[in-house]
């Protein structure tokens, strides 16, 4: 188990309601050491995580977060201004309603407004499986393969359940091969984000792994 390989995958995430900019600039300063993908962040901390870290270290926010249920034009709007702030990623969360409703048509648009406001930005679509069926999450993976966007994402920690082996493998194996995959959510251990990765995913939002990693020596 490479440890750096792991963290160099991990969205080193705090997204508290309560996270202080002090909490903020702890997490930059733990990405930029741990050489992390990117810190995730709430959108209220971007500008000023942009203006500490400038270019060590790639800022991602949440869109939409956590329950997705505003509307597309919503989401653009809170896209294009975390953009303008200075998020080099985003993570929003599909709308769960039209899941249910079966309205994928709707599904797709809502996902579309928000990869027009981000273009040139690394785009990560949260499905939160712990909520679908199969049959569900099977079609997401192919409306989210054809909207344009750089990832699938599991989950958003927020609700009933986080990343399972599982949907990580079902998430690859019915995916585009250029859609990646995220999981999020439960990320416990070395041997929890290894075999994430394992079956198929290239990011993992964690703050433990980063935790682990602070008590150990490495090279």
């Amino acid at each position: 188990m490479d440890v750096k390989e792991i963290l160099s995958k991990c969205d080193h995430t705090l997204l508290r309601v309560d996270a202080t900019a002090a909490e903020i600039q702890k997490l930059c300063d733990e990405g930029i050491r741990f050489s992390c993908a990117s810190v995730c962040i709430p959108p209220c901390h971007v500008a000023g995580a942009k203006r500490y870290v400038g270019d060590r270290l790639p800022i991602c926010t949440v869109i939409g977060f956590p329950n997705g249920y505003m509307t597309g034009a919503a989401k653009a709007f809170e896209a294009a201004d975390a953009v303008r702030n200075g998020a080099d990623e985003i993570d929003m969360v599909v709308n769960l309603a039209m899941v249910k409703d079966g309205a994928w048509d709707e599904v797709a648009q809502d996902i579309q407004a928000v990869r027009e406001a981000t273009m040139g930005k690394v785009l990560k679509v949260i499905i939160e499986t712990c909520l679908l069926t199969q049959e569900e999450k099977i079609r997401l993976c192919e409306i989210v393969s054809d909207s344009g966007a750089d990832f699938i994402k599991t989950s958003t920690g927020f609700s009933t359940g986080g990343a399972t082996r599982e949907d990580v493998a079902l998430l690859r194996q019915y995916s585009a091969d250029h859609l990646k995959v995220k999981a999020a959510g439960g990320i416990s251990t070395l041997e929890d984000a290894q075999e994430m990765i394992d079956l198929g995913a290239e990011r993992l939002g964690t703050s433990r792994i980063v935790k682990i990693a602070s008590t150990m020596e490495l090279p």
